[in-house]
């Protein structure tokens, strides 16, 4: 998986790429075929805003958020990543029985 995270009006350091690494390697472990995942991060005044977009096969998530500390905005764009890419494998999952209509009753 290739990840790519950027600042704008900030600096990333090793410490924040880190965490975000470490945050996002956690969301790829739900999803199948990862090939990408860019994150940007924000300053602006006292907003901290982080948005990230996974690029995986047949599907692309996109979160964004903001909290005052830029580690809070990040766990909460990682949160909604997270919820995001259970609700798409729930509904890509068969629920359909195996043998269906041998065991309907008649």
């Amino acid at each position: 998986m290739q990840l790519s995270i950027s600042g704008q009006h900030m600096e990333v350091t090793p410490a924040l790429r880190e965490y975000v690494a470490g945050r996002v390697e956690k969301i790829t472990r739900h999803f199948d075929h990862v090939s990408g995942a860019h994150v940007v991060l924000h300053v602006e005044k006292n907003r901290h805003m982080a948005e990230a977009t996974l690029s995986a096969r047949g599907a692309t998530v996109h979160a964004s958020a903001s909290a005052g500390d830029m580690y809070a905005a990040i766990d909460a764009m990682a949160d909604k990543l997270d919820r995001q890419v259970a609700r798409r494998k729930e509904k890509r999952a068969d629920h359909h029985r195996g043998d269906g209509a041998k065991n309907a009753p008649q």
